[in-house]
């Protein structure tokens, strides 16, 4: 099986697609425009440069940190493009948010200093993997760039803020327990035998793409979901 229902044949510009988790990718992404929906007004300057800071930090840098630690996408990308990778896209997020620091708010550099720990912590699991737990992905993926996001528009933090980065963190810990199962079918597991033996009389054989299709069929619709939903918080902007 592929590592991810969402690899490419391995090879050449297909790797770099595949390194970008496109659908995780853009599940985080909608968190950015979560967070900022939910501010009154929207800057689309210092929105656009969040955007960017979180792309370059989440789905070029951590996945390329995630692939140099192991292969779990079993890329050809070698370990010096990896590492290259990694440091220009966390250093120039970094880069971003302290510019957006000293145009806005100086407290945006708690933010950028988080990021970049989390980053690093979680993807090469430092520490004894300490910062590598469900948890951990939950707050760092979830709930911080709703309220990033939210902070880079108001500068300020509010309960509803507070509320929608519970939400991320929630949906983020469900994504988890859908993801960790199939990541083992298709990255760890050799062989399965057995049947489905239904009431009616029916047998179906157990097979890897058996055991991934309902997790998968549901990361697929979350994935349509989130971003349906910061698609909306933003376009109420447009429309008021």
């Amino acid at each position: 099986m592929k590592p991810a229902f969402y690899a490419l044949s391995p090879g050449g510009w297909r790797d770099y697609v595949t390194l970008l988790h496109p659908p995780y990718t853009l599940w985080h992404l909608s968190y950015v425009a979560v967070g900022a929906g939910l501010a009154a007004n929207l800057d689309g300057t210092r929105l656009a440069w969040t955007f960017a800071a979180f792309f370059l930090a989440m789905g070029i840098g951590a996945h390329a940190l995630d692939e140099l630690n192991g292969r779990p996408l079993q890329t050809r990308i070698s370990d010096t493009t990896l590492i290259a990778l990694a440091a220009v896209s966390i250093a120039a997020a970094a880069a971003i948010g302290v510019t957006l620091a000293f145009g806005f708010s100086l407290w945006l550099l708690a933010f950028v200093a988080f990021g970049c720990f989390s980053v690093i912590a979680y993807n090469l699991e430092l520490f004894g993997g300490l910062f590598h737990s469900d948890l951990w992905f939950a707050l760092a993926w979830g709930a911080f760039p709703v309220l990033t996001a939210y902070f880079a528009m108001t500068g300020r933090l509010r309960a509803d803020a507070v509320v929608a980065a519970a939400f991320a963190a929630l949906l983020s810990l469900a994504q988890r327990r859908l993801s960790t199962p199939v990541r083992a079918v298709r990255r760890r597991l050799e062989s399965v035998e057995g049947t489905l033996v239904w009431r009616d009389g029916r047998e179906e054989p157990v097979t890897p793409a058996a055991l991934t299709a309902g997790a998968e069929g549901a990361l697929r619709l979350l994935t349509l979901a989130t971003v349906a939903l910061g698609a909306a918080l933003l376009l109420q902007h447009a429309v008021r």
